[in-house]
């Protein structure tokens, strides 16, 4: 594989919600270089599972309590091993089998972009929908509008040079890394590359991410 995707998911005692996770990268028509599992659970039934179920070769976790989202984030960008980090959070799933295949085809046609990112189907108003589109700069005001976290790929050497995600921010971690990401070269993938679990703590908490944003 010519480009090395590290998938990084972080969970917190949510064992069914990791589960439907990693059966969306299991079903990838090309694997990921590697998937990183992130466990800050309070119990062992996450842990347990992955040590007592086959999983692939891919497939490696650390388990450890964390100081909130960002600082698990961290932990897996510093553990990774890949050159194109992707944080898919437990409960997300990649959207179809051929997300990885368009995304490493991406970086493969583009090789001067430092990110990318793309569509998402979604949740709202009790049908499930697909939004999304390029980044705009001078709409960083609308905070997370257009850009999904669940749907960038980022390449490690930007998170060397802007810097890992704030741990004083409990939510909207992912708009003060966007922010930084303003003038990094990027590209649009326009198909939906990822599943929103609308459970998920930026949608249960929504009004104090924007609060933070």
């Amino acid at each position: 594989m010519s480009v090395r995707i590290s998938i990084v998911t972080i969970c917190f005692n949510n064992l069914q919600d990791l589960q439907r996770t990693c059966a969306s990268v299991d079903a990838q028509e090309l694997h990921p270089f590697e998937h990183l599992i992130v466990d800050g659970s309070t119990n062992k039934e996450i842990v347990d599972w992955l040590t007592q179920t086959a999983q692939p070769l891919y497939r490696r976790w650390l388990h450890e309590r964390d100081k909130g989202i960002a600082d698990a984030f961290n932990k897996g960008i510093q553990h990774s091993k890949g050159e194109i980090i992707y944080l898919l959070n437990s409960g997300d799933e990649l959207y179809d089998a051929s997300v990885l295949n368009r995304v490493t085809q991406t970086f493969e046609t583009h090789p001067h972009i430092q990110w990318c990112h793309g569509k998402l189907q979604l949740l709202r108003g009790g049908m499930w929908v697909i939004v999304g589109k390029p980044f705009e700069k001078n709409k960083l005001y609308r905070g997370m509008r257009a850009v999904f976290h669940p749907t960038m790929y980022v390449r490690r050497e930007v998170y060397e040079r802007r810097g890992l995600f704030d741990t004083h921010l409990r939510i909207a971690m992912d708009y003060d890394f966007l922010c930084r990401l303003a003038d990094e070269p990027f590209y649009f993938i326009g198909y939906p590359l990822a599943r929103f679990d609308p459970t998920g703590v930026s949608t249960t908490n929504y009004m104090q991410g924007m609060q933070e944003s």
